[in-house]
């Protein structure tokens, strides 16, 4: 347990948490949405600290990040907890645990000793995932310094809801962030008890403090896979950066949400196509192993790059970050 970053006290030792988007008022002896930071006695803790519940090397494109050291190996931990009730979270158990019981568990790490295991084990960068990185922050942050000293990168795969005074302050140890960009406004309350415009903003913020960003959109069937919407995602993007990679990804039934099937190969091609169309470089198909949608290709003159099947380079045809055939700069950091 360890005092929480980014709060105020207020009367009645009611305090105001300032971390991500929901701005949680919590009375004395209450948790917060996320359920892992609590008021005791008008101080806000966090009780996640330090407390690792999943921890993997995975390959960076798991992430998923293409245009970010591809190939590479990322130190991958993540705490319980989430400030988001995603109905269809394929983490639910450790996402929803501290909603469902009071107590939090979690193998006792410090930052030294996590990053002491990245350096250890080759990986190139430690990546704040499965869960919503923005929850256990203290931690994160406290890794990501130490981790930033000793030249390895920093990752967050987030959905976003991070407040922009937390944003600023992870900014400058923060390498990559996967973001997701769920649905309009209305998917967000629905299914996932927040709302689009913070997302949005963070997209934003983190692109102009200088974060390599990717995005990732999980289309599911009759929820979020019109033309229109994916075309309004595609385009919000170009306003951004056209360089800014787009993953759609499928979706496969989960936990509270499964009155729909997988999404079907055809609604991916289409979105890889909008956005395409739309104007934006890199669009990626995920989940889809085999497809060729997970390929990256000139955006001049469409030579094939790098090939993926899954989250392995199967090969890799580049000359110094450039394509071998026409001279085009790929954008990203660490391209082969």
């Amino acid at each position: 347990m360890k005092e929480a970053m980014l709060y105020e006290k207020l009367h009645d030792d009611k305090v105001k948490c300032h971390l991500c988007n929901h701005f949680c008022t919590i009375s004395p002896g209450k948790r917060g949405i996320c359920a892992v930071r609590e008021n005791r006695e008008g101080i806000l803790y966090s009780l996640v600290y330090g407390k690792i519940i999943a921890r993997h090397i995975d390959p960076i494109e798991k992430k998923p990040l293409f245009h970010f050291y591809p190939g590479s190996m990322s130190y991958s931990i993540a705490t319980v907890g989430c400030n988001f009730r995603c109905l269809h979270c394929q983490n639910y158990e450790i996402s929803q645990y501290p909603k469902e019981y009071p107590d939090i568990p979690g193998e006792e790490m410090t930052p030294e000793q996590v990053v002491r295991e990245a350096e250890l084990t080759g990986c190139k960068s430690i990546s704040y995932t499965y869960t919503e990185p923005t929850i256990f922050f203290e931690f994160a942050y406290d890794c990501a310094r130490l981790a930033h000293e000793k030249g390895i990168k920093n990752v967050f795969v987030s959905n976003g809801y991070t407040s922009p005074e937390a944003i600023r302050l992870i900014a400058p140890y923060l390498d990559a962030n996967n973001i997701d960009l769920k649905g309009d406004d209305n998917f967000y309350k629905k299914i996932s008890g927040a709302r689009l415009r913070p997302v949005l903003d963070t997209i934003r913020l983190m692109k102009e403090l200088g974060v390599w960003v990717e995005v990732t959109t999980l289309i599911i069937p009759t929820y979020n896979d019109s033309e229109d919407f994916l075309r309004w995602v595609a385009e919000f993007i170009k306003s951004i950066d056209p360089a800014m990679p787009w993953h759609v990804t499928q979706f496969y039934p989960t936990y509270k949400l499964t009155d729909q099937p997988r999404t079907p190969i055809k609604t991916l091609r289409m979105a890889r196509d909008t956005g395409l169309n739309v104007g934006l470089k890199y669009v990626y198909e995920g989940n889809v192993p085999g497809e060729g949608g997970e390929n990256t290709y000139c955006y001049l003159c469409g030579e094939l790059l790098i090939e993926r099947f899954g989250f392995s380079l199967t090969t890799i045809r580049m000359n110094g970050s450039k394509c071998p055939r026409c001279g085009a700069q790929i954008d990203g950091i660490g391209m082969p």
